[in-house]
């Protein structure tokens, strides 16, 4: 059997970090972690072939070649799926397609005939087993949570890690919290199911042999979702890099309670882990309490990010705005805030209702939904009728995200979190790519675009003042310029 795997093309978007790889000569962001894990879960004697539509094109030849195309897409890549799904009717392939995209909204997709719908560990054999006798259904579907202790190793072969700047693994599926906007409890659950310590580290060990030495990102929902878990798995982390001498370090999403346990937290550092996505959403307590944000209430958000960062964590964080509740004012208190923290990340977005979840059923029990979700919530659109003035909603996410990212308001930012930042645990390398990165910031912020000025004085002074965090000051340069060419087309 001759399986094409394919991984939709993204858009630009905030999250498609598309102005960065210019600087460290990559393609894309990360590799396709669930249809690399997928195509491990075929057996061993098909051929397979992935073809990652951001690291190359899609051809024709690829397409006659394939018994089966399949599919793993997102949201925010549904036009891309649209084509590939006209190519394939073209050359009469049978597409079988999975991902968020189709377990929450597989019914937008007349074209494509058969789908896995949910996680796949219980899916597959049957799939397989269907593809063999040549009785194919249109839909699997199942409505257990698999033991993921039973998922196998990603397919790491079947890429070329070297167009890529971060790989990834996963460790547990599932979140505890029930944030009114957010999908993960309804495509994952909320009761977060790990793997095994010895489990995770058999990827690591797998991506270190073939030869990686730079980040690694924990695709977890919430990586602290099993707190006792994941202490056995820090834990086994730091004895297994001391013992192998891995250089590589991390990067992963929790909830805000992680800065609640300072020892977690010291763990997570010394098993090599220097940023974590947080999402916080909003200053507004009308607004944590309107989104069901239980994990954020309560607290001083500003105390608790300053408190991961001493703990030698960078804090990304993501923001929503758009709630009924917000005000007037919700763009200056969100700006006051993002650099008052010193988040110098910030993915700052307008609400959007994705399919399924209780925001979605609850704005269309009130008559509110517009259109379907691009999956998008870093572009100036909104699904659903808001509460305050849509234009003006509108007009102030563009204003908010210009002045965040302005020259001048990013590298102040980027000061304040360094001012903050106790950095602890193993030291990474200095790679060639960041070298490179380094050299070309030189002329990319240094002369070409606006705000050189700004970009040399936050760059002399922080090779002055601190010159062990000078690295990491010229990282989140770079990603600052990403950030404004994404503003500057809202």
């Amino acid at each position: 059997m001759k399986i094409l795997l394919i991984s939709p093309q993204t858009p630009d978007t905030f999250w498609s970090f598309k102005h960065v790889l210019r600087f460290v000569s990559k393609k894309a962001a990360f590799p396709p972690l669930g249809l690399l894990t997928v195509a491990a879960m075929l057996p061993a004697d098909w051929q397979l072939r992935v073809v990652d539509m951001n690291v190359s094109r899609l051809k024709d030849h690829d397409l006659r070649w394939a018994d089966y195309v399949m599919i793993s897409a997102m949201i925010v890549q549904q036009e891309s799926v649209h084509e590939i799904t006209r190519r394939c009717r073209t050359l009469h392939k049978t597409v079988i397609a999975g991902g968020p995209l189709f377990t929450t909204g597989h019914e937008a997709f007349p074209d494509i005939q058969h789908f896995v719908l949910g996680e796949a560990e219980d899916l597959i054999p049957i799939l397989v087993n269907d593809l063999r006798q040549g009785t194919l259904r249109p839909i699997y579907q199942s409505t257990d949570r698999p033991d993921v202790t039973r998922s196998p190793a990603p397919r790491l072969d079947l890429v070329d890690m070297r167009q890529y700047v971060t790989m990834t693994v996963q460790f547990s599926r599932g979140c505890p919290f029930d944030c009114e906007f957010c999908d993960i409890i309804i495509m994952n659950g909320r009761v977060p199911r790990t793997k095994t310590p010895a489990q995770l580290l058999w990827e690591l060990e797998a991506i270190h042999q073939r030869g990686w030495r730079d980040m690694v990102f924990i695709v977890d929902d919430n990586f602290i979702g099993n707190r006792r878990e994941t202490r056995r798995l820090l834990e086994a982390i730091i004895e297994w890099r001391e013992r192998v001498g891995a250089e590589m370090g991390f990067l992963t999403e929790a909830s805000l309670n992680l800065a609640d346990d300072p020892e977690l937290c010291a763990l997570m550092v010394r098993a090599g882990f220097k940023k974590v996505f947080i999402g916080i959403e909003t200053p507004s307590a009308d607004g944590l309490a309107e989104c069901h944000k239980r994990q954020n209430e309560g607290r001083n958000l500003m105390e608790s990010v300053q408190m991961l960062q001493r703990a030698g964590l960078e804090v990304m964080g993501g923001f929503i705005v758009g709630f009924d509740s917000d005000q007037a004012d919700i763009f200056r208190r969100q700006f006051d805030f993002i650099q008052g923290s010193g988040i110098a990340t910030a993915m700052v977005g307008l609400l959007t209702a994705l399919p399924k979840t209780r925001l979605y059923q609850r704005l269309l029990k009130e008559g509110r939904i517009l259109k379907a979700s691009t999956g998008n919530n870093t572009e100036a659109t909104l699904n659903f009728m808001t509460k305050l003035n849509r234009e003006y909603l509108l007009t102030g996410y563009r204003q908010l995200m210009k002045s965040l990212y302005d020259p001048r308001a990013y590298y102040q930012r980027i000061r304040t979190f360094l001012e903050q930042h106790h950095p602890s645990g193993p030291r990474l390398r200095i790679s060639r790519a960041d070298l490179k990165a380094f050299i070309k910031s030189f002329w990319i912020l240094g002369v070409r675009y606006s705000g050189r000025r700004a970009y040399w004085k936050f760059t002399l002074m922080t090779l002055l003042r601190r010159p062990r965090q000078f690295p990491q000051a010229i990282e989140l340069a770079i990603l600052g310029h990403h950030f404004r060419r994404m503003a500057s087309q809202l």
